[in-house]
């Protein structure tokens, strides 16, 4: 008997739950079917054995859509004697009152919330939000002052405040409050990096909300000169607008008033320097050298110094010959001070650079090479990188052969790497000036699947311009005439070697080199730092040899010359796109694409 009661109580149950699962199916198809009138008997049904806020929802939106006011308020009140810990249930009631017309029941609904609120943080934060969900910023403004009182300062509210005060559009009140966030815990700095990019377009100039914010953290900073934490603030901020010159004043007034160790302004400088402002970053740099040798990044300060002497020579090429003498001078004083081994070879390689590539001493950086070869043995790779400088200032020189043997030699030790390769392919343009096409070509064949992109991008071209222009007894003397002309332009003989070219267009009016002389007259003008002209001059090559080997090259080089040495990332987006467009090919387009990410 008791089982035979079981099992029908057990078919009862379960006859249940599929006429509450069909209901619930009719209810949602005549809701998704748009018809409320049919949906609402079912979702009346299931609604009292499932006040899920999902059936409330589709119920209520159901309700009124059919007009049946009072059947809203009714369900709305189920609900909330469902859920009386959820005030967004009453803010919603408070709301249909004020719907249909019944001011006065929704004020009073609004207030008695308010009013009776407890010093529960969580209770008060979501009342706020479901005052400003339904855009009542008014009342949720009023909700957290009311919950301010009742908290009695023991949890911040700054965050909610500044969402308020932002939707009204007091502007200046929603910065207040998230700086004065600060004040209960200067570890939210954290989260404030996070929050003000969201409220502040720091690559808008003119932005009004920047500089509210800039003059409420000076205020900060004026009443409370021994806190450093809006200090740092500002300095940040400055740095998100790129203003660097201004956050070096803020850091080095950092620094004053706290370790005094030039921490911040080394971060500083180094940022500047990233971001090419090599004036700013010398000037921390120099200010922390000026603290002393006892502190702790003098040294790294001292050598980065340097870093960015040399890097400003090499990006903008906007140099007098005094500027190139003084920062010579500074290499060679700091190496004075330097113990003698390893760790000084980057410094040297670069004193060397400058001195045979822009202040014209290529003998004394012949020497200077010569004596880091004396030196205690760092490593195999550092020694090899010296002798593949030297052996590029011998071809500066014209002393051709020597730097081949040298190429060799580091060819020969670094076989299957890329200093080797490079080496192999410095090697082959030797052979190249020299009229040796065969072998040459043979020796960059090879290089075409070198592990380096630009080694075997450069190799390909190369054997290339080869291959296009050899067969014929005239392109024969032509090619041996462009060749010299290269090497004279490898040697920065400038006017010798556009004069060859020149030559080559006179004799050879038709001949099919035109688009590579533009090209190498505008490597000529890039490394004199004259970017206009170099510009012009690969423009040249896109319009009028657009369907040769060198036009996505000269496109991609004008985007380069934009990105990296004019700074105009607009510029440039607009010549890496035109280059994917045009060329989408093109063995460029990769790193054109990588670059336009990182700049659009």
């Amino acid at each position: 008997m008791i089982k035979l009661f079981l099992n029908i109580a057990f078919v009862f149950s379960l006859s249940i739950v599929l006429s509450q699962n069909t209901d619930e199916q009719l209810a949602n198809y005549y809701f998704n079917e748009g018809d409320c009138e049919k949906a609402i008997p079912y979702f009346e049904k299931i609604y009292s054995n499932n006040p899920n806020e999902f059936i409330y929802k589709r119920y209520l939106s159901c309700l009124k859509e059919s007009e049946q006011d009072k059947e809203v308020i009714q369900l709305i009140e189920k609900q909330i004697s469902y859920h009386p810990h959820i005030h967004s249930y009453q803010v919603e009631l408070g709301d249909e009152y004020e719907i249909q017309g019944n001011l006065k029941k929704a004020e009073k609904t609004y207030q008695d919330l308010i009013n009776n609120l407890n010093a529960n943080p969580r209770v008060i934060i979501d009342l706020q939000k479901a005052f400003s969900n339904l855009g009542k910023n008014d009342l949720a403004l009023q909700t957290l002052e009311k919950g301010n009182q009742v908290l009695n300062g023991n949890y911040p509210l700054n965050i909610q405040f500044a969402e308020v005060y932002g939707a009204l559009n007091e502007t200046e009140k929603m910065i207040q409050q998230y700086i004065d966030l600060l004040d209960y815990n200067p570890g939210m700095i954290s989260s404030l990096k996070i929050l003000i990019p969201r409220m502040i377009d720091f690559d808008d100039e003119n932005n009004e909300r920047f500089k509210m914010f800039q003059n409420e953290l000076i205020r900060k900073i004026q009443k409370n000169p021994n806190d450093a934490i809006y200090s740092e603030l500002l300095v940040w901020a400055f740095v998100q607008k790129r203003n660097f010159p201004a956050a070096l004043v803020q850091s080095k007034a950092l620094d004053k008033r706290t370790a005094n160790d030039g921490r911040e302004v080394f971060k500083i400088g180094n940022q500047a320097s990233q971001n090419n402002d090599f004036s700013t970053a010398r000037a921390a740099f120099k200010y922390i050298i000026d603290l002393g040798i006892d502190k702790p990044y003098y040294y790294a300060a001292e050598q980065l110094l340097l870093n960015t002497r040399y890097m400003e020579i090499t990006t903008l090429r906007n140099y007098s010959s005094q500027e190139v003498s003084e920062t010579i001078q500074e290499y060679q004083t700091t190496l004075e001070r330097m113990p003698e081994n390893g760790k000084a070879l980057p410094i040297i390689r670069e004193l060397a650079f400058i001195q045979a590539y822009y202040g014209e001493q290529p003998d004394s950086a012949i020497l200077t090479l010569e004596k880091a070869l004396e030196l205690p043995k760092y490593n195999d790779v550092e020694e090899a990188k010296i002798k593949l400088l030297m052996a590029d200032v011998m071809v500066l020189i014209n002393n051709v052969w020597d730097a081949s043997l040298l190429y060799m030699q580091v060819e020969k030790q670094f076989k299957f790497e890329p200093i080797g390769q490079e080496a192999k392919f410095k090697n082959a343009r030797i052979f190249y000036y020299d009229g040796d096409f065969i072998f040459a070509q043979s020796q960059l064949d090879v290089l075409k699947e070198a592990t380096t992109r630009l080694i075997a991008n450069d190799a390909m071209n190369l054997s290339i311009l080869i291959t296009d222009n050899l067969g014929l007894d005239s392109n024969y003397v032509a090619m041996s005439q462009f060749a010299k002309a290269d090497l004279l332009l490898e040697q920065h003989k400038y006017d010798e070697a556009f004069k060859m070219y020149d030559s080559i267009t006179d004799i050879f009016p038709d001949h099919n080199l035109k688009d590579e002389i533009l090209m190498r007259k505008s490597q000529a003008f890039r490394f004199k730092g004259e970017w206009n002209t170099a510009i012009t001059l690969l423009q040249e090559i896109v319009e009028k040899h657009g369907d040769d080997i060198l036009a996505d090259d000269a496109l991609y080089q004008i985007a380069q010359i934009y990105e990296n040495h004019i700074f105009d990332n607009k510029k440039a987006a607009e010549f890496y796109f035109q280059l994917m467009r045009d060329y989408p090919g093109s063995l460029f387009v990769t790193e054109a694409r990588k670059a336009y990410r990182k700049i659009n």
